[in-house]
């Protein structure tokens, strides 16, 4: 793994980072060779299925080895055909950024979706676009949250269309590629309850459920798409709003066989040392995990059902996790701890079934790019996100992957954070707001914990005598990783006072 220390310069960081990235496009094509690539990619290209949940903590899976619930037994099936990926972490944990992250294979600078209400651009590659060129159909379900939001500033006529202000359909030009099938609402929160709603389908017109929970319903439509017969390879994705809190009912909503069975579960030690609502919101949030749970494991076994099992890559994350208000007053996500950025990934399928757990650090940039490789078909030089696949395939890949993720938050702050295997270093402008501008130029050392000692990060090493060197290679690294994703060389002062 590439490592710098403090007498090593950001010039000469960048120049080792950017001279890794060939050694890593060789090893993938090694890759496929081993497993019987051709030049144009797999003789018989996977297909894909991305299974979406929001604000989902990592720790809540009982394949990680952290919680005692014992309520994903579907989701921990997938680490045991597939892998698991132990530092998975989201680029941007904020709903509209973390997906435009994750479909863009672009960091939110350049995506231009930093917060909500931004959509994509209409035209950009995207993961989606990227497979209906190389003869893929796409079909999307559920909430999408990356079409522009009318009050927020659009004035996009074809947004507002509806009247609704871009909350709920969304026009073609605005679906990221996902042009063969459509179910969907732009901010399904906003647009349903847990027992009644309304998505659009592909031409725009309203689909009403009632007397189903949201998330049994979304995934019977995934259940229907999946029984369809197929000519051409396909990615379908389900994105469900839970465990996601509702909206203007301001707490977790599970279907009522769930709701209340949790109660006095198990609290994880980064939320119970601190004031916050997870007293009052765990339990229903882990009702609504268990019925993720029972959702993932309908789609699984339609796909065995199907016979499209052995040829489809199964993908689980989150966008981002929960804090549950312990880390901030304002928001449940928007900060640089664990509770936040790191998050739920598992994949099986073709190239992925290994059955371990993976210790390397990914993000969701990496995502679009990795099932591309995997399915033999080249990324878009747009996308700044690098295929985690070599290191999936031998010691070389593993050793020429940079162990590292580069976050960007917005929202209650303007800070940029980078996250290894055992630290957490994050910067912000105290004087900035996070709503209004999507970068600075000025940063302070804010926050920057030791996660091999202190995995609940308890103690802020900010500003420690002690740490200072450290420090001062973490910060060198994160203006280096800030350069990288295309951002102007900021100003980052060390940490004065011990918080």
């Amino acid at each position: 793994m590439n490592r710098i220390n403090g007498n090593v310069s950001r010039r000469e960081f960048v120049m080792r980072s950017a001279a890794s990235l060939p050694a890593i496009s060789a090893l993938s094509a090694s890759a496929f060779e081993s497993q019987e690539h051709h030049a144009n990619g797999p003789k018989q290209r996977p297909n894909i299925v991305l299974y979406i949940a929001d604000q989902f903590r990592w720790d809540c899976v009982g394949a990680y080895g952290l919680n005692p619930m014992g309520i994903t037994p579907n989701i921990d099936s997938l680490a045991k055909r597939g892998v698991g990926f132990q530092n998975a972490i989201t680029n941007q944990p904020w709903c509209s950024p973390a997906r435009a992250c994750l479909f863009t294979g672009q960091y939110a600078n350049k995506n231009g979706v930093w917060r909500l209400g931004l959509g994509l651009r209409p035209g950009d590659n995207t993961f989606a676009t990227a497979l209906r060129s190389n003869g893929y159909t796409t079909h999307y379900i559920g909430k999408w949250h990356l079409a522009p939001w009318d009050d927020n500033g659009s004035n996009d006529q074809a947004v507002r269309q509806n009247g609704d202000g871009g909350v709920g359909y969304v026009p073609p030009q605005y679906r990221g590629g996902f042009l063969d099938g459509w179910q969907a609402s732009n901010a399904i929160e906003v647009t349903s309850h847990p027992y009644e709603g309304t998505i659009w389908d592909e031409s725009g017109k309203p689909m009403h459920y009632e007397g189903i929970h949201r998330i049994d319903y979304l995934t019977q439509l995934a259940v229907d798409y999946l029984r369809k017969p197929h000519e051409k390879p396909f990615l379908m994705v389900l994105s469900q709003l839970e465990p996601h809190e509702q909206n203007d009912l301001n707490r977790c909503a599970p279907p009522k066989k769930y709701e209340d069975k949790f109660t006095n579960p198990y609290v994880p030690n980064d939320l119970r040392f601190f004031p916050g609502e997870w007293q009052t919101q765990l339990p229903n949030y882990y009702g609504d995990i268990k019925a993720i749970d029972d959702s993932v494991g309908t789609v699984l076994k339609t796909l065995a059902e199907q016979n499209l099992a052995d040829n489809t890559i199964v993908v689980m994350l989150s966008d981002h996790g929960n804090h549950f208000l312990t880390r901030a007053h304002a928001e449940w996500k928007c900060t640089p701890h664990e509770s936040s950025i790191h998050i739920p990934l598992f994949i099986q399928g073709p190239g992925f079934n290994q059955s371990r757990l993976i210790p390397e650090v990914v993000s969701l940039v990496d995502v679009a790019p990795s099932l591309l490789d995997a399915a033999g078909i080249e990324a878009p030089v747009s996308m700044q996100g690098k295929s985690f696949f070599p290191a999936l395939q031998s010691p070389a890949g593993r050793e020429a992957w940079r162990d590292e993720a580069f976050v960007q938050v917005s929202c209650t702050a303007i800070g940029r954070a980078i996250r290894t295997k055992d630290w957490t270093y994050f910067a912000l402008d105290p004087k900035g707001d996070g709503n209004k501008a999507a970068s600075s130029s000025t940063y302070e050392e804010y926050q920057m914990y030791n996660l091999a000692a202190d995995p609940h990060q308890l103690v802020n090493l900010a500003g420690r005598e002690e740490t200072r060197e450290k420090a001062t290679e973490l910060r060198e690294r994160l203006v280096a990783r800030i350069e990288e994703a295309g951002e102007a060389t900021p100003s980052i002062a060390p940490g004065k006072f011990y918080p």
